[in-house]
């Protein structure tokens, strides 16, 4: 297969280079850095040429965060190179991740086994949440298919034809990318998780976060109930979507 890696770094966070560097060497494929679309750069007006509340069902309660487009823009534009380039598939590696390098070589070959068709696998840096079947077995590693699609974008391998079908869904978007990719019912894709992933956090070590935003206490109970009643909903459409797969 013709993979290569890509990982997304934002060129203002100096703090995660050394990082990247480290992701260079470790990564199992040739790999190059993508400059990741700064929100801070992002005027009102890129953003809403992409950018629109309310465009799918349920509907997202939340407006987005500049940084929130910015990286769903900056996925879209991974996506994109996967496909100009006749990729068979793209290594997508977010700069805030480390590597346990022999699991995770394990780990990319099992995924490489199923990565065909409309193929999107996760390797998540927390445990899977919620029901799943087990795809493939073996080396021990799972391919696993959860019921409800898991959040983070922390590392993903991604075929050109998910790539291709993302792109053309993803024109315009009114939610965050990894819940985006929630919607099994309108992407026709569903994400699998490889588990374990040999992928592991380290964003506080790398200068924090550069999505978050600070909220008062009354902002965050607000937000925590929105966020179930969303996530409930979400829940319910995949498990519908499913069913509806066989």
């Amino acid at each position: 297969m013709k993979i290569e890696g890509f990982i997304v770094h934002l060129q203002r966070a100096t703090a995660r280079r050394r990082q990247v560097d480290h992701l260079l060497k470790e990564l199992p494929v040739e790999t190059r850095v993508v400059e990741a679309v700064d929100g801070q750069a992002l005027s009102d007006t890129q953003i809403a040429e992409r950018y629109a509340k309310g465009l799918h069902k349920p509907s997202y309660p939340f407006e987005l965060r500049k940084s929130e487009v910015a990286c769903f823009l900056s996925h879209r534009k991974v996506w994109r190179t996967i496909v100009e380039s006749d990729l068979d598939a793209g290594l997508i590696v977010e700069d805030d991740v480390a590597l346990d390098v022999a699991l995770f070589r394990r780990c990319f070959e099992v995924a490489k086994t199923v990565c065909a068709g409309k193929a999107y696998l996760q390797f998540q840096t927390r445990p899977v949440k919620g029901a799943f079947r087990t795809v493939v077995r073996t080396d021990g590693v799972d391919v696993l298919s959860p019921e409800v699609t898991q959040l983070r974008t922390s590392a993903q391998l991604v075929s050109r034809e998910a790539a291709r079908a993302l792109l053309s869904i993803s024109e315009r978007f009114d939610r965050p990318v990894d819940t985006f990719l929630q919607m099994r019912w309108l992407t026709d894709i569903v994400p699998l998780c490889v588990v374990p992933s040999g992928v592991s956090d380290c964003t506080q070590q790398t200068g924090g976060s550069t999505i978050q935003g600070g909220k008062s206490p009354w902002q965050r109970v607000s937000r925590e109930y929105h966020r179930f009643v969303y996530r409930r909903a979400v829940r319910h459409l995949s498990l519908t979507a499913a069913k509806s797969d066989g």
